[in-house]
């Protein structure tokens, strides 16, 4: 049974080594996109990985997670201003309300923009439903710290 979520929840991705992340549930989005910076393409045992740096915590670049993903594949994005970008896509796991599955996720910089994760249509599909008039339904403001802001 889909749960309720808000237009923005907090979400961990445990493979990645995230603990929190606060994301904008945009159904607008069709595909998922974090925040990510130094992007390295390497090779493990022949196939294409990334490396990259990310500040999960809007307005504080003090907290950097370095992480490791295997590419999935590139693919030419369209963002809401209607430029074209190509980005890594990467497959991980996304943890919210208490369930862990696994979502497909571009890799861009987002480090003006809002939020540093957006959490896509096809990635709620099945198993959310949205209300945009509410906020962390499924996880609190957990406002301890300075990314709280109201967007």
């Amino acid at each position: 049974m889909a749960k309720l979520v808000g237009w923005r929840e907090w979400v961990s991705l445990p493979a990645l080594g995230v603990d929190r992340i606060k994301v904008k549930v945009d159904t607008g989005a069709r595909t998922s996109a974090l925040h990510a910076f130094k992007l390295t393409s390497i090779l493990v045992d022949g196939e294409e990985w990334v490396e990259f740096d990310l500040h999960p915590l809007q307005n504080n670049t003090q907290v950097v997670v370095s992480c490791r993903a295997p590419v999935k594949e590139h693919r030419t994005v369209r963002d809401s201003g209607g430029h074209e970008e190509t980005r890594v896509v990467i497959e991980t796991t996304v943890g919210l309300g208490g369930d862990e599955w696994p979502i497909e996720m571009t890799l861009t910089d987002r480090e003006n923009m809002g939020f540093r994760m957006l959490l896509g249509r096809t990635s709620i599909k099945n198993r959310f439903y949205v209300d945009p008039t509410q906020a962390f339904i499924l996880t609190g403001p957990q406002n301890n710290d300075q990314d709280f802001a109201e967007e």
